[in-house]
This record gives C-alpha cells, structure tokens and sequence, in this order.
C-alpha cells in the first residue's frame, strides 16, 4: 500500500508547487543587493577613457543607475522616457554601459539623446556581474549613502516610474526612507 501511496503523495505535491509558480511574476527576480551598500567600482567614462568615474561620485545624493547597451532593443524603448524624466525631475542619473562598443555607444547617445549625468564603459560586464544585471535594461535606485533600495528590471514605462520610483527617490531626497 504504502508502495503505491508514496508516488501520489509526491504527484501531488509538485503539482501543488507548479500551481504556485505559475501565479508568480516570472519577471520578478528579487535582488540580494537591496538595503545594501551598492558594490564598488572604478571604470572609464564613455566619453572620455582617460578619465574614470566610482561609486563614490554617487554619494552625497539620490541616484540612479541605468544599466544599457546600443545593441539593447528594450533600452530604444526606455531612452525617450529617460531624457524626459531627467529634464522633468532633474534626476541623478548615470548610465553603465554594458558590454558594447564604445563607438556604438557613443553613437546610440548622439542620435537618441544623452539623459546621463556620465556613463562608466563596463566593456567585459565585469561590474555588471557584482550588481547581479543578467539583461539589460535595468536600473537602481541609491539613497544618499550609496545603499541601492530598488531595482528594477527592464524597460522603465511611465506607470512604473511615477507610482514606484519617483515617489521613492521623494521619500530618499526628504531622508524618509525607513
């Protein structure tokens, strides 16, 4: 008896499981880095190789970090949205370039528009990796201290960024994040 009831009992509980899965968002993916100090980095800047930018630009103020690359179809829909906010908001917004051509880059930035304070050229995907980017686009939200308090994955829409991020980055500028 026992025999027969063993693979039921094991049937059912991964059907239970599976249901489960399925009324989760498969876009969202927690990340281990938020209420954490961002991950540190010293890159080249995009326009400029010779010079170098750090997480340490970052602190002192609410930023945001946009992860793109030129060949990004998702991050063409998300640009227009960002050079609005930044002009709108007047956003901290620095963008990593993630595994791209510096030329193409550079290029993508003069034809769409430059909504960046500066972009770091992450050109092996090297810093990409220590924030846990697995596509792009994806961005982050950094309080003050330079701890990320949000990510999100993919292209920003409007809705997102006025319900989600823009009401956070008002609680982290007034110092009334928990």
């Amino acid at each position: 008896m026992i025999r027969y009831l063993f693979p039921l009992v094991i049937f059912v509980t991964l059907t239970i499981l599976f249901i489960y899965g399925l009324q989760n968002d498969p876009r969202y993916v927690p990340s281990p880095l938020i209420n954490k100090v961002a991950p540190e980095f010293t890159l080249p800047t995009l326009h400029k190789p010779e010079q170098m930018i750090s997480i340490n630009e970052l602190k002192g103020k609410v930023s945001l970090i946009n992860v793109w690359a030129s060949w990004c179809a998702a991050c063409r829909i998300e640009h227009p949205l960002l050079n609005n906010y930044t002009k709108k908001y007047q956003l901290n917004l620095y963008g990593l370039n993630y595994k791209d051509k510096r030329t193409d880059a550079l290029l993508w930035l003069e034809n769409l528009g430059n909504p960046y304070i500066e972009s770091a050229y992450d050109e092996i995907g090297t810093v990409g990796i220590d924030y846990g980017v697995y596509g792009v686009p994806e961005t982050f939200v950094l309080d003050k201290k330079g701890i990320i308090r949000y990510k999100h994955i993919g292209p920003i829409s409007d809705e997102q960024f006025t319900s989600t991020i823009m009401p956070l980055i008002t609680k982290l500028k007034q110092d009334q994040y928990p």
